[in-house]
């Protein structure tokens, strides 16, 4: 009896000894870190180094910050210290004086600057010998899909194939011939946008080369961006590339390329006031021109503040001319499968419903070999879903040649 007693014992130990083991291996399998929990974290860390790193790239020393209304920091850079003075063929030098001559046919009294931005309303602006900088934060650079693409255009092709990469078009342009500079004023809106990874824009394209991968453009107009901005205020910005937006170009100042001149206007900044739908009407002026004496492509807003200007250097076929100049909106539609987006263009309705309702472009001209700016010939209209968002071209006294176009995508006719 003794000797089954304590074979009894014993058994009954070894069950619970191996059933504590048994207890321990799963709370060990539940608690204990895998590869992949010791990783993450160490691979976070290691990009927001590279991020923090980055924003000290590109969020230069300040004199003087300003607090917009939005929330935007505006930094008061130094002229020279700004992130374009980072390119090799720069570093070292200042900006350079404005030309002396603007394109003959030039008349500022034709553009009230009624439109300004957010960040000028508390009444202060950037010391002179200053640039006002957007100051990009944390938030901005993680919202992008990539630091690598952080500031920079999807990839697509510009007119031919436009739906490439999920990019819809509405534009007039004129080509065929040898342009140097392209002017227009731009009616600002508010379209909605409906995908973080969408943008709404309405432009003023120089371009030059084939439209393969030696594509050199600059761009200047407004966009609601949320991934770029983190908001859906439409905002003044500036575009470069000189390979179909692979590898070279940037967004406003987020790379060395356009050097800044003025102390007025932030590139990136919220434009207000902004038009509403059958009621009062704003609009951007904008003009690129290349200065006939050192090739420089200038950038003018409004009427007569120079912005600054990209130095012939970083282009291949824009140092010479372009060869073709295009005015209209764009979006981006990430919805590859299904229904259309939603995302608006311009003021979200079409081109037939006209002035206080439809978004326009009005005194479109080209600049000419002799430095003049003269009338379009020859424009062409171009809509690459019709149904979803469309254009349409007029000419009078007032406005010379001037476009409508724009829509609200998805609808009973855009599915």
């Amino acid at each position: 009896m003794f000797s089954s007693s304590s074979s009894s014992s014993s058994s009954s130990s070894l069950f619970s000894s191996v059933l504590f083991m048994f207890i321990c291996m799963l709370l060990f399998a539940t608690v204990a870190p895998t590869n992949d929990t010791v990783l993450k974290p160490m691979q976070e860390l290691k990009k927001l180094k590279r991020i923090r790193s980055h924003l000290k790239k590109i969020n230069r020393p300040s004199i003087k910050t300003i607090r917009s209304a939005d929330g935007d920091l505006i930094d008061c850079v130094l002229s020279h210290l700004q992130p374009a003075f980072d390119h090799p063929m720069l570093k070292g030098q200042k900006p350079l004086e404005p030309p002396a001559q603007r394109p003959t046919g030039h008349n500022s009294s034709d553009e009230k600057i009624e439109t300004f931005q957010l960040w000028t309303e508390s009444n202060e602006f950037c010391p002179e010998g200053t640039v006002p900088i957007r100051r990009t934060t944390e938030k901005d650079v993680l919202r992008a899909s990539s630091l690598k693409r952080f500031g920079r255009k999807i990839i697509r092709r510009v007119r031919r194939d436009t739906t490439s990469g999920g990019h819809e078009h509405a534009v007039a342009f004129v080509n065929g011939d040898q342009y140097y500079g392209a002017k227009a004023n731009i009616n600002v809106w508010t379209p909605a946008v409906t995908d973080s990874y969408e943008f709404s824009l309405s432009q003023l394209w120089v371009i030059s080369g084939s439209f393969g991968n030696d594509l050199n453009t600059v761009e200047a107009g407004w966009q609601v961006s949320p991934q770029l901005y983190g908001d859906g205020y439409p905002r003044f910005f500036t575009y470069w590339t000189t390979d179909a937006y692979q590898t070279t170009g940037c967004y406003n100042l987020l790379c060395s390329g356009f050097v800044q001149t003025n102390n007025r206007i932030a590139i990136g900044a919220a434009i207000s006031p902004r038009s509403s739908y059958n009621s009062k009407q704003f609009d951007i002026g904008i003009m690129i021109w290349k200065d006939p004496k050192h090739g420089h492509w200038w950038l003018q807003f409004g009427s007569g503040l120079l912005i600054g200007y990209w130095p012939s250097f970083l282009f291949s076929h824009l140092q010479r001319h372009a060869s073709m100049i295009q005015f209209g909106g764009e979006i981006v539609n990430t919805r590859s499968r299904g229904y259309h987006t939603s995302t608006q263009m311009g003021s979200g309705h079409f081109a037939d419903e006209g002035f206080g309702k439809a978004s326009y472009f009005r005194n479109l001209k080209v600049v000419d070999w002799d430095n003049s700016l003269l009338p379009l010939t020859n424009l062409h209209l171009l809509a690459d879903h019709p149904n979803c968002y469309d254009i349409k071209a007029g000419k009078n006294n007032v406005w010379g040649d001037y476009i409508y176009y724009g829509g609200p995508g998805r609808n009973e006719r855009c599915q």
